[in-house]
């Protein structure tokens, strides 16, 4: 009988490449917001899956922004960086699309003791099988990887061959959590991460990036959870474009956080949004410590 395996998998690579799809998917169900937006992604995700000889501890880590790099910028690829130098293994995830310079510099961003798995992901938007098995060995030349897995996040495919190869990177030992567990964040954290995917699903191209969400409350009463919450915003101007004609899209927005609350958490909820003007806080070190950016 073999022994029981336990230990942490950090995934990494550029924005955009469906590192939190690719987590979901592997976890079973949704625990890190998806938009179609690069930098969706801004805090640690760590999500729990448990089969009866292995458990891994997943982070879905920010994509690494090369090109627009301002102090939150800055702040995410630290983030980035600190949670693939403490795993025992590492998910790069690439597009079977796209690799180019981008993920490279990902790479080399890596610590050089690092046992790297490459997940080939979006196989499914492939047309020709010769143009996925040149980019596998185009990536078994970088001669980084343990193995190199084609995978997709939006069908499923290969995705137990991905789980039996990093379930043989992490250490023997025990469990570190229970069984049923899913996640190590509270209730608290999701309700500010699902707020946040509606703004970057409902708004323009821009805006969500200029966007933060603040939990104030989360109260439990009795069977209910009523939840206060700020959105920030960085000039008085976003401020209209993001309530709407009459504050219609801030409801839409908040409807549509609220339902997935509810279904997340098993019980009815009470959400009320405000939006709240804070001038550049991507770019205020103070704020973005007391956001947890470090």
């Amino acid at each position: 009988m073999n022994a029981f395996r336990c230990g942490t998998v950090a995934l990494v690579g550029r924005p955009n490449t469906g590192k939190s799809s690719l987590l979901n998917r592997l976890l079973g169900q949704k625990v890190a917001i998806v938009s179609s937006k690069p930098q969706t992604t801004r805090h640690l995700v760590r999500g729990i899956l448990s089969t009866p000889d292995c458990q891994i501890v997943f982070t879905d880590s920010p994509g690494y922004q090369t090109r627009h790099v301002d102090p939150l910028n800055r702040a995410l690829n630290r983030r980035a960086s600190e949670a693939a130098q403490d795993a025992d293994a590492v998910l790069l995830v690439v597009e079977a699309t796209r690799y180019g310079g981008a993920d490279q510099a990902v790479l080399a961003r890596l610590p050089r003791a690092a046992r790297i798995v490459a997940a080939v992901n979006k196989v499914d938007l492939v047309k020709a099988g010769g143009a996925l098995l040149q980019l596998v060995a185009k990536l078994d030349r970088e001669q980084r990887f343990v193995a190199i897995v084609p995978v997709s996040a939006q069908t499923g495919k290969n995705i137990p061959e991905l789980m039996r190869v990093l379930c043989g990177l992490v250490p023997e030992q025990a469990a570190i959590y229970p069984p049923d567990q899913f996640s190590d964040q509270d209730e608290r954290f999701f309700a500010a991460e699902i707020l946040r995917e509606k703004l970057f699903r409902m708004l323009g191209e821009e805006l969500p990036y200029r966007c933060e969400v603040v939990i104030d409350g989360f109260k439990l009463q009795g069977r209910l959870r009523r939840i206060e919450a700020s959105i920030w915003v960085e000039r008085e101007s976003q401020k209209p474009i993001l309530v709407g004609k009459g504050g219609g899209k801030l409801k839409r927005i908040s409807t549509a956080a609220r339902l997935d609350m509810e279904k997340l958490f098993g019980g009815k909820v009470y959400l009320g949004t405000w939006v709240k003007v804070k001038d550049d806080w991507s770019g205020d070190s103070r704020l973005l410590r007391q956001l947890g950016y470090g």
